[in-house]
């Protein structure tokens, strides 16, 4: 695999540790390793009693890691999803226990970076797009035999992409004529078929990002992973999430939110938090990055993060 690879510049490093860590003894979960930008930070946040449960699905982040931290005990790395966050908890004996739990969500600059990866569309490389490249179809894989309104609606559903329609029957047109295999091959179709270009934005960029969360099951996961936390997490622990797209931002909003809210009954019934099932109290406003850190690193600029704690 070819390529220059970027170095992987962790987005909102310091901000996502100092409102995750309440106990330095605590057991965390770092659910998206990535390059292991936060797992290191928040090991020189711990004592030596405090420990790390890091998850990633790609094989090639779990390989850097292990080599990183050869040495480091108190880190244990697993490949996997998120989606199966309790099982990974379980496992480890802390479910109910959990201190923290951070979720980096969205793809590392070492997989945008490596064309041979298939992620971006500014080098040419096989059309994969997959995080997990041991199972799956490949992007390329999907985009050969998807109906016409399946590819239409994972462009408009995923991408909020409002010329999904076109971009399809093209990708169904071209492909009728040669296999749709490489990054720059499907960029192309795509920017040809879109007929609103915008100054500084490629015309592929909404409709990649679509097809890269739906080959990952980024929003499905998310989902799910949100549906385990709570019982993770012990009393005061915290839930951190970044998030790098509306699509994700609008679904931990309204989880954190509705957990805030509980069973909704009228306001004059003196009942308790803890009996209209009020789980989660959302923690500050959501944070952005600096105007300095978007400078240096353009990536964060669509970064928001949220903070909730587990209150009952």
């Amino acid at each position: 695999m070819g390529g220059f690879v970027v170095e992987h510049i962790t987005v909102l490093l310091q901000e996502a540790i100092d409102a995750l860590v309440v106990d330095a003894d605590g057991f965390y979960v770092d659910a998206t390793f990535g390059r292991g930008g936060h797992s290191a930070q928040l090991i020189a946040q711990l004592s030596e009693q405090g420990s790390i449960l890091a998850i990633d699905k790609d094989p090639q982040a779990i390989a850097s890691g292990n080599e990183r931290f050869v040495r480091e005990d108190r880190l244990n790395l697993v490949h996997g999803s998120f989606a199966d966050l309790a099982d990974f908890v379980e496992a480890a004996g802390f479910k109910g226990k959990v201190s923290g739990i951070l979720l980096d969500l969205g793809v590392s600059s070492p997989q945008l970076d490596e064309a041979g990866r298939g992620f971006s569309f500014m080098r040419d490389g096989p059309l994969d797009m997959r995080m997990d490249t041991s199972k799956g179809l490949s992007a390329a894989q999907w985009l050969a035999d998807a109906s016409e309104d399946d590819i239409a609606r994972v462009i408009k559903d995923y991408g909020e992409e409002r010329f999904a329609r076109r971009m399809a029957s093209a990708i169904v047109r071209e492909r009728a004529k040669q296999p749709i295999t490489s990054t720059v091959q499907l960029a192309s179709i795509l920017s040809a078929a879109h007929p609103a270009w915008e100054r500084g934005r490629h015309p592929a960029t909404k409709a990649f990002q679509a097809i890269r969360i739906f080959i990952n099951r980024e929003l499905e996961d998310l989902d799910v992973v949100l549906g385990q936390v709570i019982d993770l997490l012990k009393i005061g622990g915290r839930l951190v999430v970044i998030s790098f797209h509306s699509l994700e931002d609008r679904r931990v909003k309204r989880f954190i939110r509705d957990q805030e809210r509980g069973i909704k009954l009228p306001k004059h019934l003196p009942i308790k938090d803890v009996d209209r099932g009020v789980r989660l109290k959302k923690v500050g406003k959501a944070v952005k990055p600096s105007t300095f850190e978007v400078d240096s690193n353009i990536r964060s600029r669509s970064a928001v993060m949220r903070i909730a704690e587990r209150i009952a």
